[in-house]
């Protein structure tokens, strides 16, 4: 994997909302305040890439409008390169509202006729991902429109025909769309990654079967390398011939466990591009994922490549 000069190692693209929360139990009907930042599956990877010591660049499309004026300032003050991203004038950015009512959280979203949703295929700049040594896509990309679908399957075409490396997490959304309407679509992207990341709990939904076997075996049958996430301490790694089991990190105060996955793929694919084999890069995805658990917001805790350092050395945290 040797991406070409002047271009990101890692490209990525999705749609990028603004996040309100709500900052007490008592939901979003009687909060008196709401806390402001944004998240999505893509940008949070990108930023977790870009701490980790990594080039990474977001090419989605953002309403030009406050929100999408504050993500794009924000992904580049993170380092995420955002030369190909666009502020779309008459196109909102999306927003997300969350709310934790009783131990439940729950997400309200808005984004219908966003900037995001109306991505095409003619948006993206073919050298940009040619020149990358991976691509990551994702389903929510596919679930937002038809023209965002068309425009991920066409970015796989470019990466794979330019010989980048393709990583596929399916993020299945049933508030985007129905198991019946995504099944088709995710297992279809599925056979034309180099990695598919999804998680147990949808291979379940996908494959129609709790059987792990059953699973393990339809995975068998892809291309791609599965990294399949969520088992009971463990993450999988499903190769042709053989199935690893890589433990979990034990995460002292687990606080948020919204962005767990987008810390774990942007410490897989950071281990992939420091040339570890795909145990190594679980083990680092798997340490990754448990230090974004232990704080509060979609992005913020993630982690730099000196935390993540000090984590794997033990070092001894000094207070003063």
């Amino acid at each position: 994997m040797n991406n070409q000069a002047g271009y990101p190692e890692v490209v990525t693209f999705g749609e990028s909302m603004g996040l309100l929360t709500a900052e007490d139990s008592r939901g979003l009907e009687y909060a008196a305040q709401l806390r402001k930042s944004f998240g999505g599956a893509e940008s949070n990877l990108a930023i977790g890439i870009a701490r980790l010591g990594h080039s990474v660049g977001w090419c989605g499309r953002l309403g030009n409008d406050p929100l999408g004026i504050m993500i794009q300032k924000a992904l580049r003050g993170e380092g995420v390169d955002m030369s190909r991203s666009q502020l779309a004038d008459g196109e909102p950015t999306g927003l997300m509202l969350r709310e934790n009512v009783s131990g439940k959280a729950s997400v309200h979203y808005y984004r219908r006729l966003s900037a995001a949703s109306h991505m095409k295929p003619e948006h993206l700049d073919e050298q940009y991902i040619a020149g990358a040594r991976i691509l990551h896509v994702t389903g929510i990309t596919a679930a937002i429109s038809r023209s965002g679908l068309d425009t991920v399957r066409r970015a796989m075409d470019i990466a794979t025909e330019a010989g980048v490396t393709v990583c596929f997490d399916p993020n299945l959304r049933l508030k985007l769309w129905t198991l019946e309407e995504a099944r088709p679509v995710l297992l279809g992207l599925a056979e034309r990654c180099d990695y598919f990341l999804p998680g147990l709990d949808e291979l379940a939904l996908l494959y129609e079967t709790e059987d792990q076997n059953q699973i393990f075996d339809r995975l068998r049958q892809l291309r791609a390398v599965s990294i399949v996430k969520g088992g009971p301490d463990l993450t999988y790694v499903v190769e042709p011939e053989r199935t690893l089991e890589v433990p979990y990190f034990k995460a002292e105060h687990v606080l948020d466990t919204v962005g767990a996955g987008d810390g774990f793929c942007a410490g897989f694919i950071t281990g992939l591009l420091r040339g570890y084999s795909n145990e190594e890069a679980v083990r680092l995805g798997n340490l990754n994922g448990s230090m974004v658990i232990q704080a509060v917001g979609d992005w913020e805790a993630l982690p730099t490549h000196a935390q993540v350092e000090a984590k794997l050395d033990n070092k001894v945290h000094i207070e003063r």
